[in-house]
């Protein structure tokens, strides 16, 4: 058996500005709740090699592994990977983002299987990303949409 999961939201932002905030990936940090640190291990062409470091859990571990992620902006698509993956036996994640009438929509679509030793099985971990995506999600609409508010013309004046 293997996990599949797709999560959306509708963020009320320029396409541009989504792309923006959500591909740089050295303020991860201040976009996720969830990561302490990104470190970039290496870039080839469109392609980052990276170190993803979250904040304890609720027993005190740190997880942290190494991922890449190559982005396509003419796609509107990024494709990424975990290179060390840890309790998976694979880990594949595809973005996509659109215009729509609203703003943005974007799409993480997570297609992994868990290691037969793994802790946790494809069921929980399928169950623990959808609980998860929805928050992070939640938070990175809030974090772009109050960025995009910031930057929105002031409205004129009346004489």
């Amino acid at each position: 058996m293997a996990g599949h999961t797709q999560n959306e939201i509708t963020i009320a932002a320029p396409l541009d500005l989504v792309w923006d905030m959500t591909n740089d990936l050295e303020r991860w940090p201040q976009l996720f709740s969830e990561y302490a640190s990104v470190e970039v291990l290496k870039r080839e062409g469109a392609k980052t090699t990276f170190r993803l470091t979250m904040h304890p859990d609720e027993n005190g571990t740190v997880w942290s592994w190494v991922s890449e992620r190559e982005p396509d902006r003419d796609a509107r698509t990024v494709t990424a990977r975990r290179v060390e993956t840890g309790p998976f036996a694979h880990m594949n994640i595809h973005w996509s983002y659109e215009e729509v009438p609203a703003g943005t929509r974007m799409v993480w679509t997570q297609d992994f299987e868990m290691k037969p030793d793994a802790p946790v099985d494809d069921a929980w971990m399928t169950d623990n990303i959808n609980k998860n995506s929805k928050v992070q999600l939640a938070l990175i609409r809030d974090k772009i949409e109050k960025a995009a508010a910031g930057r929105r013309p002031a409205p004129a004046l009346a004489d």
